[in-house]
């Protein structure tokens, strides 16, 4: 898979993110609007928001803050070390990921699956399917695993470790 549609794919899922998080702020705001002034709150806010806005905020972005390497990380030690240390400890840290990732995405795919194939509910004053939701998880950590292996690229590449992105005002 090339690095342009790996890029793509990860903004791509960062729109789609901030969509949701625009929709869950004005869903919100609405329903507490609706709450305190009509006594009349939006029937499946809390629903909503955590099944299908929450989810979808936190696991459709992963790909997209990994490529800007903004994730934590914490290098009091490994500063100390050569370059070419760095760069071994930062591969061995994203094939770890690798690892990681693949596994939850397989998992998660598995689960997404059977909860598309029973149509998965949850308890509600009425019926709420959530399995779409379900699909958000594999395909954020899918697409993180791309991400990994296309930064243990460039890692090789540049013959260092990655360092975050900086913008325009940190720079100066």
């Amino acid at each position: 898979m090339s690095a342009k549609l790996i890029t793509f794919t990860s903004r791509l899922f960062m729109f789609i993110s901030s969509i949701f998080l625009v929709l869950m702020m004005v869903h919100v705001t609405a329903d507490v609007l609706m709450k305190y002034f009509f006594n009349s709150p939006i029937e499946g806010t809390f629903e909503t928001v955590t099944y299908y806005y929450m989810i979808s905020i936190v696991f459709l972005p992963l790909a997209v803050v990994e490529l800007r390497n903004e994730h934590i990380y914490v290098d009091l030690f490994v500063r100390r070390f050569s370059s070419r240390i760095q760069q071994l400890i930062y591969i061995f840290a994203c094939f770890t990921g690798i690892v990681y990732f693949s596994i939850m995405s397989y998992q998660t795919f598995l689960d997404a699956l059977k909860a598309t194939a029973e149509r998965e509910t949850v308890m509600s004053n009425y019926l709420f399917y959530v399995w779409p939701s379900r699909w958000a998880l594999p395909i954020g950590m899918g697409c993180m695993v791309l991400a990994l292996a296309l930064n243990i690229g460039r890692a090789f590449q540049t013959g260092k470790a990655l360092e975050p992105q900086k913008d325009e005002e940190q720079a100066q």
